[in-house]
């Protein structure tokens, strides 16, 4: 057979499906180049979206490098998405968050959505586990959602790692919608000062540590997510392994999201990826996304009714309690800053969105330890 003969026979088993996928790969690919929209996850995603689906495909079966790293790196051990957080705890700064730790509840309260989007998505009629994972593209953390949706054994792998991934790269563009409607502009100007307390070194080693042994006694399915993120951390304060922290913060990080956007794809298959579901997950993650952040900004606002003048918080800081960082903080800077030239608020917006870091995987690892029984039980 001539490679016309092979084109034709090609063509001939090309679905409709399929080439609504290579229109979606097309269009992250897009984003990713000409709008710069999470360069490095969503170009791979979007390439690997048409190599997969692609008749007779190579990249997938037995023999397939995509499946391959798909059932090595996420499904058999969730080794990617861990990984990443190492290099993730590295580039963090937990500093600021140390200099005013109150800060820390801010990131619990920004995980608010996560849980009524789960009740939603069950009363829509998703299984429990595939609600779960649903709710947790809330936490504004893509290697998180990927993790549950794969411990959880969600069909619906693919779309969550788009929309979790898609809502991050919109957060200039969706959280000041929504912090401007649930605020006023008098609670937009409050300012705050920053008094910036010098953390010994001492307490910066001990901070990953302790963080983990705590999370690991309240979840214990999440210390090999907070497990890795602080370890992460720990090479970057301990000041012995700067070139290994630095490896981590940019080599290990960079190859770790090139091969995570791919191997994704290999759960973007046409026939699992075109249906009404995927359209209803988006919408979901949506939800739980704005209720994430009104969340955190409905926080202080209950915060402030206690606290007296002049020591009241900024509701926007609430906001910034989501795991996007750092972009959460730079949108609350932004739009202090459009209120108050001198309504400086980055280092309040960074200590919350630190926080909202490890919410985020500990919110994770509370699913996973609770689910099971409850699924179990059902």
């Amino acid at each position: 057979m001539d490679a016309f003969s092979f084109l034709i026979e090609g063509l001939a088993h090309v679905t409709w499906e399929q080439v609504v996928m290579w229109c979606v790969g097309a269009g992250l690919i897009y984003l990713a180049i000409a709008k710069k929209v999470e360069p490095a996850l969503l170009l791979p995603i979007g390439f690997g979206a048409i190599l997969i689906n692609i008749p007779f495909s190579g990249a997938m079966g037995e023999e397939g490098v995509v499946q391959w790293l798909f059932d090595v790196g996420i499904k058999a051990s969730e080794a990617m998405p861990l990984l990443l957080f190492i290099g993730i705890g590295a580039m963090i700064d937990f500093g600021p968050l140390l200099s005013n730790p109150k800060l820390i509840f801010f990131g619990a309260a920004a995980q608010f959505g996560i849980f009524i989007t789960i009740i939603l998505a069950s009363l829509l009629g998703f299984q429990l586990a595939d609600s779960a994972a649903i709710g947790i593209i809330g936490a504004a953390d893509g290697p998180t959602s990927i993790l549950v949706a794969n411990v959880l054994n969600s069909s619906y792998l693919g779309p969550i790692a788009v929309v979790a991934y898609s809502y991050m790269a919109l957060v200039p563009m969706i959280q000041p919608i929504v912090i401007k409607g649930i605020t006023t502009k008098k609670e937009r100007g409050i300012k705050m000062a920053y008094s910036p307390v010098e953390i010994t070194r001492m307490t910066r080693i001990l901070f990953p540590i302790v963080v983990t042994i705590i999370s690991g006694l309240i979840a214990p399915k999440s210390v090999s997510l907070v497990g890795m993120l602080m370890f992460g951390n720990l090479l970057r304060e301990c000041r012995v392994l700067d070139s290994l922290s630095e490896t981590a913060q940019k080599t290990l990080t960079n190859l770790i999201t090139l091969l995570l956007g791919l191997t994704i794809a290999a759960s973007m298959k046409a026939e699992n990826f075109v249906r009404l579901q995927t359209l209803i997950i988006m919408a979901l993650g949506l939800f739980a996304f704005v209720f994430d952040t009104a969340g955190g900004v409905m926080f202080a606002k209950i915060i402030n009714l206690f606290l007296p003048k002049g020591k009241k918080i900024n509701p926007m800081v609430g906001a910034a309690g989501i795991s996007a960082f750092p972009m959460a903080s730079r949108v609350v800077q932004k739009l202090g800053l459009e209120e108050d030239p001198s309504n400086h608020l980055l280092m309040h917006a960074v200590s919350a969105n630190v926080s909202g870091q490890i919410a985020s995987v500990v919110a994770g690892g509370i699913v996973l330890s609770i689910l099971p029984a409850m699924i179990a039980a059902l």
